[in-house]
């Protein structure tokens, strides 16, 4: 299907969704914000629940800031893994998913962005850490021109609803299987 975008002028901001079993929702994301960027979007990625280790988004996040006319920042506002599974969540854990998403409401509801990539927010979610109403919430109101993007596995059903686009990467298989580490620079 070809699409003819001097003909096609309905322009909006978009909801979309990157979820799944599968690799690769958080390195999709990336990809848009930095073509979004590239074409002079102002651009914030906040990562909800990552924060203990060094990744080489980081860098090139920086790096991207730092050249004139890029509004490119990406926060990382976790402290890494949480605990799940029959554990209680820990309480550091809660208060940073509420900070982090008074952060991104807030950023939502400015108007001083074109993208905000809300990563492992789905996580969040699913681990009850956030309730998904409230997203949808701040969703329905967001600025018109807005594009926003939620990652993680699991997106909530209200969540889907609402969004303009959702895609879900599925596993064919994966090299850890045949025993071999995450690789720098492929998943960190």
């Amino acid at each position: 299907m070809v699409i003819d975008c001097e003909q096609n002028d309905v322009r909006r901001g978009l909801v979309l969704i990157n979820t799944g079993p599968g690799k690769g929702k958080t390195t999709a994301a990336l990809g848009t914000a930095f073509r979004a960027a590239g074409n002079g979007m102002r651009v914030l990625i906040l990562q909800f629940l990552k924060g203990s280790w060094h990744y080489g988004e980081l860098d090139s996040a920086e790096a991207l800031s730092s050249v004139e006319g890029f509004r490119y920042v990406m926060r990382q506002l976790g402290r890494g893994f949480v605990k799940v599974g029959g554990a209680e969540t820990d309480p550091e854990d809660l208060a940073m998913v509420e900070r982090a998403w008074a952060e991104a409401s807030a950023a939502i509801e400015s108007g001083e962005w074109d993208l905000i990539v809300l990563d492992e927010i789905n996580y969040a979610i699913g681990y009850k850490m956030l309730h998904p109403e409230r997203v949808a919430e701040v969703l329905r109101g967001k600025p018109e021109m807005l594009h926003v993007i939620l990652t993680g596995r699991n997106a909530h059903p209200t969540l889907v609803e609402l969004a303009d686009t959702v895609t879900e990467m599925r596993e064919v298989k994966h090299a850890y299987q045949k025993g071999i580490l995450a690789q720098r620079g492929i998943e960190f």
